[in-house]
């Protein structure tokens, strides 16, 4: 009946990250912050635990003397996110059944 969730996707701020992510080629750090309203640690948990399950690449590097960090959806973490969207679409279909 209800598929599972992807424990995760099923957090608002990964699942946020991965929003973003879904629809443009990279994000940097600074942009994430800004548009998801989080702190800056939580921002970094989050991107760690998208990037060990292989959800998202870490770029690190320099913008003139200041650290940049950028952010990639890989294609594990398009296919994981397209199956969590359609599932969430299942739930909701499923409730207008009954």
């Amino acid at each position: 009946m209800f598929k599972d969730l992807d424990p995760i996707l099923h957090s608002q701020v990964r699942l946020a990250i991965m929003s973003i992510l879904i629809g443009v080629k990279s994000a940097e750090f600074s942009f994430l912050l800004e548009n998801i309203k989080t702190t800056k640690g939580n921002l970094s948990f989050q991107m760690t635990k998208l990037k060990d399950a292989g959800y998202i690449e870490i770029t690190k590097s320099f913008k003139g003397s200041y650290p940049l960090t950028t952010l990639q959806i890989t294609e594990k973490g398009s296919k994981a996110y397209e199956i969590y969207v359609n599932a969430l679409d299942d739930y909701f279909k499923e409730f207008k059944k009954q």
